[in-house]
């Protein structure tokens, strides 16, 4: 299907199960799709960091992407990451989802070589005229080292190079700034900006937001679903206290011991150990070369899910 301009709503990042070997375990990512179709989302964003794209195989990637789209089959839109260093290798990724059946590449800055801001207009308008379908602008200056300007995506948006937004930049400022942007401009009413914050999602779309891409929204979809909808009805009380109780139950991704793993491995250890909890997903296996919780850990996990109601 096409993807709405502009996409609106809930767009959970989805988390790419593994069997214990480290392949795509694709029953239970079929599993993790109804899971999230029957909460009430309103597109699948796979291939991103809480996908771990990341330390997938090419053959991996396309997998995953062959598999929801076929399950999907047309009742969402279905996003993909075509991420990589540079422009002819997100080329090739961003071909091969396109041939695959997504309906929209999800496109970062290069990265490892250094850009100038003309490099990266140019990257974002060679993939989007090479591709053959909408390009979203991934701005994750943590991962790529690179922050995208509010006034270059605004310019390639205006140019119909970018189709939206995926800020996982953490700046609030700079977000605002592209949605002050969008609403100066009459021709952007159809670009989309999304956030990739779990814990601020009510204050982005208090903004302006179009929609939310939290990672966490694949342990409880629901949540963000009535998150999204509260702020629309403008009840930004009820939005508040929803909010409110997804940023406690975020809290499972401290449980991992930071002396003994990285930031990245306790958040998706996390997140695929509450989604074993939750009897979606049969393995919570991380990619190599990522640490996995241990039984205590996981237990900190289960505990964030008792509180929040999910077990």
């Amino acid at each position: 299907m096409s993807v709405p301009a502009p996409l609106t709503g809930v767009v959970p990042p989805v988390c790419t199960p593994l069997t214990p070997d480290g392949e795509v375990d694709t029953s239970s990512l079929v599993r993790l799709v109804d899971h999230l179709v029957t909460a009430g989302v309103d597109g699948l964003f796979v291939l991103g960091s809480t996908s771990e794209a990341a330390y997938l195989t090419d053959r991996q990637r396309v997998l995953v992407v062959d598999t929801v789209v076929r399950h999907v089959d047309g009742r969402l839109p279905v996003l993909a990451g075509a991420i990589d260093m540079t422009t002819p290798r997100v080329l090739d990724h961003a071909r091969a989802l396109a041939d695959a059946g997504a309906d929209a590449a999800v496109v970062t800055a290069p990265f490892y070589t250094r850009t100038h801001p003309a490099e990266i207009a140019r990257h974002f308008e060679l993939v989007a005229g090479g591709c053959g379908v909408p390009v979203f602008a991934y701005d994750i200056p943590a991962s790529v080292h690179t922050k995208l300007g509010a006034d270059l995506v605004l310019r390639l948006a205006g140019e119909g190079v970018l189709a939206g937004l995926k800020d996982s930049s953490g700046a609030e400022g700079a977000f605002r700034n592209v949605v002050l942007g969008k609403r100066a401009a009459p021709g952007l009413a159809g670009f989309s900006v999304l956030t990739g914050s779990e814990v601020t999602a009510d204050a982005a779309l208090a903004m302006g937001a179009d929609g939310v891409v939290p990672g966490l929204g694949n342990v409880d979809p629901a949540g963000y679903v009535r998150l999204y909808r509260a702020c629309r009805e403008g009840d930004w009380a009820r939005a508040r206290a929803e909010q409110e109780r997804l940023c406690d139950l975020f809290g499972m991704v401290a449980a991992g011991d930071p002396a003994r793993m990285g930031g990245s491995s306790a958040a998706l250890g996390a997140f695929k150990a509450a989604l074993r909890l939750r009897g979606v997903i049969d393995c919570a296996a991380t990619a190599e070369p990522q640490i996995p919780l241990s039984p205590a850990e996981t237990e900190r996990v289960a505990k964030h899910l008792s509180t929040a109601d999910l077990l």
